[in-house]
């Protein structure tokens, strides 16, 4: 069995690159571990608008959920910010029906899907890889390909056996678990944001409106405290609302990893930590650099060089395009880490007098006189 591509992973980092690849004429293969694409569930399901510009699609009400208008932010001591338009719009997705969907579209433009099928290890040829081997309903395949793009998760296995290092510690991992819930009281608008050490150390608390009454409540903690399980059924103990999933991960939040090509093989989504550090949320992200690497196999492949020399391009195009966010994203995760209960309930009471989109040099200086132990984040940030 030969193809151009092989894909490993058909979540949305995945499904755009096998779309992609097969828009542009190649023939690809897209291996998914799970029997059905979609599940289980491991996301808050929020995007912005960036998504859908990426993988030149439109929202649909087949599988978004709300769209969303603004944040409303809370401190510890309850102090109350408001986030109005700019980066706070977009989207609540239905994940399950999304990314069937865009894995159905990448099918559409040409592309193979196997389902219930492991990848066990990659095939080498003077030091390259140049395909997989695979599982399927007990039968062995090994299949042939010029590049594999590594799809496939916080746990990557392929980005391992390709000699990668890809692997994540307890310090770079945020540990998550979520409940939709049924009965929750909300705007159906907004998202809500609750912070302080007590109820997410080295996180937060979300609310994530899907609709009638529907919401994805979770919670995300440093992966060295307590299980964000029990975070999570301390928040919603007092809810007047009904669990009826769970879905329990991880996130990569200290950034992408160093190096996320070799030869033949590239790197994409949450496998390769393209994750905003901050917030956790990676859809947008994955979705801009997945498109890159399904473009850059074409490329690779029409200049038929699939070598490590020419499949750096891709580190260099997904960092030029999205890297410097990244790490705008890192350090306000690191800021966080450093605040105490009480210096986020100060912080929040002065930022909730401010524009957010235009805040001055002179607000922030006068805040710093005042209390002077934000001196070293304000250094920071500017």
């Amino acid at each position: 069995m030969k193809y151009d591509v092989v894909v490993v992973g058909a979540r949305i980092g995945g499904s755009t690159a096998s779309l992609f690849a097969s828009k542009n004429g190649l023939d690809v293969l897209m291996i998914e571990k799970n029997q059905e694409i979609g599940t289980p569930v491991q996301c808050a399901e929020a995007t912005s608008s960036s998504t859908f510009q990426t993988l030149e699609m439109e929202p649909s009400p087949k599988y978004v959920c709300s769209e969303i208008k603004g944040a409303d932010v809370y401190a510890p001591d309850g102090t109350h910010g408001h986030l109005e338009g700019g980066y706070a719009e977009g989207f609540i997705l239905e994940r399950k029906i999304f990314d069937k969907h865009l894995a159905i579209e990448s099918a559409k433009a040409g592309t193979d899907i196997m389902v219930k099928t492991r990848v066990k290890d990659l095939i080498r040829r003077d030091g390259k890889v140049c395909g997989v081997v695979a599982t399927h309903m007990g039968h062995t395949l090994e299949i042939d390909a010029d590049v594999v793009i590594a799809a496939d998760g916080i746990e990557s296995q392929i980005a391992r056996k390709a000699g990668l290092k890809t692997q994540h510690t307890p310090g770079t991992l945020c540990s998550c678990a979520q409940y939709e819930m049924v009965g929750v009281d909300y705007d159906p608008h907004y998202l809500q944001f609750y912070f302080g050490r007590k109820i997410a150390p080295g996180g937060y608390v979300w609310v994530f409106p899907k609709g009638d009454g529907v919401a994805n409540v979770g919670v995300g903690v440093r992966s060295d405290t307590k299980t964000a399980y029990s975070f999570l059924r301390k928040f919603t103990a007092n809810m007047d609302a009904t669990p009826v999933e769970l879905n329990i991960g991880g996130v990569p939040v200290r950034g992408p990893v160093d190096k996320t090509y070799t030869d033949g093989l590239m790197v994409v989504g949450d496998a390769a930590g393209q994750v905003e550090p901050f917030t956790g949320g990676g859809i947008h992200v994955t979705a801009h650099c997945a498109r890159i690497a399904g473009e850059m196999a074409v490329e690779a492949i029409e200049n038929d060089d699939t070598s490590r020399g020419f499949l750096k391009n891709y580190q260099k195009l997904w960092k030029k395009e999205v890297g410097k966010d990244l790490k705008e994203s890192l350090k306000y995760r690191k800021i966080m880490d450093q605040l105490s209960d009480e210096e986020m309930n100060i912080l929040a009471k002065f930022l909730k007098d401010q524009d957010l989109e235009s805040i001055s040099k002179m607000s922030m200086l006068g805040f710093v006189r005042e209390y002077p132990q934000f001196l070293k984040l304000l250094k920071e940030i500017l």
